[in-house]
């Protein structure tokens, strides 16, 4: 996959979260509806803000910054905890992936108290 169909995938991905966002009140009550014309970062940063920092759309926007970061930094598809290359499949499965699977297991096992309390 080349960095153009990547960015062009994670700009899709991008302006489809800002329309799950837009669709939702207590979204706009937070952030006002001028949320399109701010960046990514000052989305983040005013959601962080928020209660709505704990909302799953929240995670997906924060994913989405780091996958933009990992691409920007020549570092996108390795993962964030062992540096090797994130697998294709689950790449292609969530462009923002962070973790390839071992590591991914790993998190979930160690995690997996911290995990069930955010569902």
């Amino acid at each position: 996959m080349s960095i153009t169909h990547i960015r062009h995938e994670l700009s899709e991905l991008e302006a489809n979260l800002r329309i799950e966002i837009g669709a939702l009140p207590s979204f706009i009550e937070a952030i006002g509806e001028s949320s399109a014309n701010q960046s990514l970062t000052e989305l983040i940063d005013k959601l962080a803000q928020t209660p709505l920092a704990e909302h799953p759309l929240f995670s997906q926007l924060n994913k989405l910054d780091a996958a933009f970061c990992q691409l920007d930094l020549g570092l996108y598809g390795l993962c964030s905890d062992c540096e090797a290359e994130i697998e294709t499949v689950r790449l292609t499965q969530d462009p923002t992936e962070q973790r390839c699977n071992a590591c991914a297991d790993h998190y979930q096992h160690e995690h997996r108290h911290e995990l069930r309390l955010n569902h």
